[in-house]
């Protein structure tokens, strides 16, 4: 049933459509990251390799929101969680559990 389009689809919604989840959790484990190294992290971490251009974009949605803080440093501009985006990851874990939990 791995292979069927509702399933597929679950897991499209899951993996692209959440890439916030997915950013902040690497970012607070690893304390920073930069744009550039996130879709190998997540490939080894979660099993998929988002686009890079998406990483990008949830970036920024995610700074804007003030989720996350960015600095340069050297050549690179890395990424840090702000209070903010550690209480919306851990509300969307919460939610995500729950649903589990009731499914």
């Amino acid at each position: 049933m791995e292979n069927s389009k509702p399933f597929l689809r679950l897991q499209n919604l899951l993996t692209q459509g959440n890439l916030w989840l997915y950013i902040l959790s690497i970012i607070r484990h690893g304390k920073k990251a930069y744009a550039y190294g996130l879709p190998e992290t997540m490939e080894k971490e979660y099993g998929f390799r988002p686009n890079q251009v998406m990483i990008y974009v949830v970036l920024y949605k995610l700074e804007g929101e003030g989720l996350i803080s960015s600095s340069m440093e050297e050549r690179r501009k890395y990424y840090r969680l702000t209070d903010k985006g550690k209480g919306a990851l851990q509300s969307g874990k919460k939610y995500l559990a729950s649903l589990g939990k009731r499914l």
